[in-house]
């Protein structure tokens, strides 16, 4: 018996619907949603289920994108995306590990939702702008200029340098080796002079509500005993786990020239749930 091509393409299509909401929650919400609908369709009649069924995930992402804008606008504190488990296997994959990072997570949280929707389809995917005009019902020619636009925007904000995972490992291994010890000048020593703490407790778990710039004020605040930290593999690159009196965080770094520019901490539990079971990410 031929197995279902919603089953086959599950994988892909999780990460479409993650990338365009940066939950796990909303993004398995969203395949439901989207199998109901599957389960309807007169399967004779399509031609290519792999597209049909990407274009109907992102229908389904972008409407519940819509609903999403108003309650992130009214989050407590900082909004960053859900962790997910990762294994080493999607850092392979360089375009995808660095398309599902926390950091372009992050940024791409400052596009509309059709930008963003355009964004990852195109970018990430490769899907031809014809199928992406079908998804957002936009015509081709406005989802090549929403594209460019979409494109210079994450540009801008994006990490300026590219660098290697064995080096981005080198930097993590050293900033959690900081953590454990609590001490300031190993700290210090591992961050860039501007570096920026944006940490996200969704008002659920104890969190600065702006973000903390400058490597003296990060590193007085992170440099604490008692801390049980380990390394993980988070949304394809190396991170961290953090335990202190029975309250976890995750820990996301961006690493430019050898040292952390910016520092991303999920401590909002609601947000906690997938770190203890590898996600199945594919493009």
């Amino acid at each position: 018996m031929t197995e279902d091509p919603f089953v086959v393409h599950r994988s892909l299509l999780f990460t479409v619907a993650y990338e365009m909401l940066g939950s796990s929650v909303d993004a398995e919400d969203v395949l439901q949603e989207s199998w109901l609908r599957w389960a309807d369709v007169d399967r004779a009649q399509v031609r290519d289920p792999r597209a049909y069924l990407v274009r109907t995930v992102t229908r389904q992402a972008l409407n519940r994108l819509r609903t999403l804008s108003r309650s992130r606008e009214e989050y407590v504190g900082e909004w960053l995306p859900e962790p997910l488990l990762t294994s080493p296997d999607v850092a392979e994959d360089i375009e995808l590990a660095e398309n599902v990072s926390i950091a372009m997570l992050t940024v791409l949280e400052t596009l509309g939702p059709t930008e963003r929707a355009v964004f990852v389809l195109r970018e990430v995917f490769e899907v031809p702008y014809g199928e992406i005009a079908e998804a957002v019902g936009k015509s081709a020619a406005a989802v090549r200029q929403i594209a460019r636009r979409a494109r210079e925007h994450v540009a801008a904000r994006r990490p300026r340098v590219p660098v290697s995972r064995s080096e981005q490992q080198a930097v993590v291994e050293r900033f959690l080796a900081a953590l454990r010890t609590g001490r300031l000048q190993e700290l210090l020593d591992v961050m860039a002079p501007d570096v920026v703490l944006i940490a996200d407790g969704g008002g659920l778990a104890g969190a600065a509500r702006a973000p903390i710039h400058g490597a003296a004020l990060v590193a007085s605040m992170l440099a604490l005993p008692g801390r049980a930290v380990s390394a993980v593999w988070l949304n394809g690159a190396p991170a961290g786990r953090i335990e202190i009196d029975g309250r976890v965080a995750a820990v996301s770094l961006v690493v430019e020239d050898g040292k952390v520019t910016r520092i991303h901490a999920i401590a909002n539990p609601r947000k906690l749930t997938r770190l203890d079971e590898p996600a199945e990410l594919a493009r």
